[in-house]
C-alpha cells in the first residue's frame, strides 16, 4: 500500500507538473503582439481568461469524475489542453486566441488540477497539508522549469511554433502521469474526531456541497481565499512593473523578479503545506494574511529600494504559495474528504473571481498605490475571519459540553 501510494504522488507531480506550464503565459506577451501587431495589455487578457476558465471548470470536474473515473477524465483533460494549445499555434485572431489558449485551455488545466489534487489528498488523510504542498508544489515547479523550456522555444521557432511543442509536451506529461494514477475510495464518515495541526477537530460527516452551502464557514472560507487570491495574483501580473516604477530599477533587473515569486511561490508551498500539519491550518492562513498586508502596506507607503522591493515580493509570494496549498485541507477538514472535489470547486471560485479583481480594481483607482491599500484592508478583514473561524457546529458542541458541565458539577470534578 504504501508503495502504490507514493506511485500515485508521482503521478500526480507529473500531471501538475504539465498542468503548471500555463502561469508561463506572460512570456508569449510581447512576442505574438510584435508577431501581429496586437496590443500587449490585449493579448495578455488571454491569461485572465485562462484563470478564471480554469476555477470555472473546478464546478463541473467532480461531476465528471463520477461519470467517467479519474484516470480517463485526467487524460481526456491532458489531450483536451495539449491540443488547445497545439490549434493556437495557427490561430490568426484574437478572438480564437481568446476562445483556445483562454478557456479551451483553462478549463482543461482546471478540471485536472482539482481532481488530481483532491484525490492525492484523499490517499494520505493523516498528511493532508504535507500532500497538499507537494501536488501544488509541482504545479508551481512546472512554470519554473517551463520559463526556460518555453523562453528556449520561442526563441528557436517563434511564438506560434512553441505553441505546437509545448502542447505536446504537455499533453505527453498529463496523459503519461494519469497512468500511475489511482482513483481513493472513501466512505461515508460517521462522527467523528479528525486532527488539524495538534487540536482534534469533530467533523460530523462528509457534507454535500448543499449541505457545504447552508453553512456561514463555507462563505467565510470563500472571503478568506478570495483576499488571498487577489493579492498573490495580482503582484504576479504587475510584478515587473512595480519594480520600474516604484523600486526605479531597469527592466533586466524587474524582470528577475518573476523568477523569483515563482521560487519563493513553490516554496510556499511545501514549507506551509508541511506546517500547518503541525501548528494548525487557520493559523498558518492568518500569519499568511499578515505578512501580506504589511507587504502590500511597504509597497505602497514606503519608498522602495532594491532590497525592499524584493524583500516584500518574496514575502507575498511565499505567503500566496502556502495559502492555496492549505485550503484545500481545510476545506476537507472542515467538510469531509468524500465530496472533496465538488466542495473545493465551489470554494476555488474565489481563485478566479481574485484573478479578475485586482486588475478591474487597479483600473478603478488608477495605479497601484491604492489598489495595495485595497488589499491591504481586505486582509485585515480576511485574518479577523480567519481567528474567530470554527468547523461548523463547533461551536455549538463546545457549549453544549460547556452547559452539560455546569448543569453537573460532579462530571467537571471527575
Amino acid at each position: 500500500m504504501k508503495m502504490n501510494r507514493w506511485l500515485i504522488v508521482l503521478g500526480t507531480i507529473i500531471v501538475q507538473m504539465g498542468l503548471g506550464t500555463i502561469y508561463t503565459w506572460s512570456l508569449f506577451n510581447q512576442p505574438l503582439s510584435d508577431r501581429f501587431g496586437w496590443d500587449v495589455s490585449s493579448v495578455a487578457i488571454t491569461f485572465s481568461i485562462t484563470s478564471f476558465a480554469l476555477a470555472f471548470a473546478t464546478l463541473f470536474a467532480g461531476r465528471l469524475q463520477e461519470r467517467w473515473g479519474l484516470r480517463r477524465l485526467i487524460r481526456v483533460a491532458g489531450v483536451v489542453l495539449g491540443l488547445g494549445l497545439v490549434l493556437s499555434s495557427q490561430v490568426s485572431s484574437l478572438t480564437l486566441l481568446y476562445i483556445l489558449a483562454g478557456f479551451v485551455v483553462g478549463f482543461a488545466d482546471g478540471t485536472a488540477y482539482i481532481t488530481s489534487l483532491s484525490n492525492l489528498i484523499k490517499w494520505f488523510p493523516e498528511r493532508k497539508g504535507l500532500i497538499s504542498g507537494i501536488s501544488v508544489g509541482a504545479f508551481g515547479t512546472g512554470s519554473l522549469l517551463f520559463k526556460y523550456v518555453n523562453s528556449a522555444l520561442i526563441g528557436a521557432v517563434g511564438p506560434a511554433q512553441a505553441f505546437m511543442y509545448w502542447g505536446i509536451i504537455v499533453l505527453v506529461l498529463i496523459v503519461g502521469g494519469s497512468f500511475l494514477i489511482r482513483e481513493a475510495v472513501v466512505r461515508e464518515q460517521a462522527p467523528a474526531s479528525s486532527t488539524e495541526g495538534t487540536k482534534k477537530q469533530e467533523v460530523r460527516h462528509d457534507y454535500t456541497v448543499k449541505e457545504m452551502l447552508r453553512t456561514k464557514e463555507a462563505y467565510m472560507l470563500f472571503v478568506i481565499f478570495f483576499t488571498a487570491c487577489m493579492s498573490g495574483l495580482y503582484l504576479i501580473g504587475i510584478v515587473k512593473d512595480i519594480g520600474v516604477q516604484l523600486a526605479g530599477l531597469n527592466v533586466a533587473t524587474a524582470a528577475n523578479a518573476v523568477a523569483m515569486v515563482a521560487i519563493f511561490n513553490t516554496a510556499g508551498r511545501i514549507i506551509l503545506g508541511a506546517l500547518s500539519d503541525k501548528v494548525g491550518r487557520m493559523k498558518v492562513i492568518a500569519g499568511a494574511l499578515l505578512v501580506t498586508a504589511v507587504a502590500v502596506m511597504t509597497l505602497s507607503l514606503v519608498p522602495l529600494s532594491f532590497g525592499i522591493f524584493f524583500a516584500c515580493v518574496a514575502a507575498i509570494a511565499f505567503c500566496f504559495g502556502g495559502n492555496i496549498t492549505v485550503f484545500p485541507a481545510i476545506v476537507a477538514d472542515y467538510f469531509g474528504l468524500k465530496n472533496q472535489s465538488k466542495n473545493y470547486g465551489v470554494i476555488y471560485q474565489g481563485f478566479g473571481f481574485g484573478a479578475l479583481a485586482g486588475s478591474f480594481i487597479s483600473a478603478l483607482l488608477g495605479g497601484f498605490h491604492l489598489t495595495f491599500i485595497v488589499i491591504a484592508v481586505l486582509c485585515a478583514i480576511s485574518l479577523l475571519l480567519a481567528l474567530i473561524i470554527t468547523p461548523p457546529g463547533q461551536g455549538r458542541r463546545t457549549r453544549q459540553r460547556e452547559q452539560q458541565l455546569n448543569l453537573n458539577p460532579s462530571s467537571r470534578a471527575s
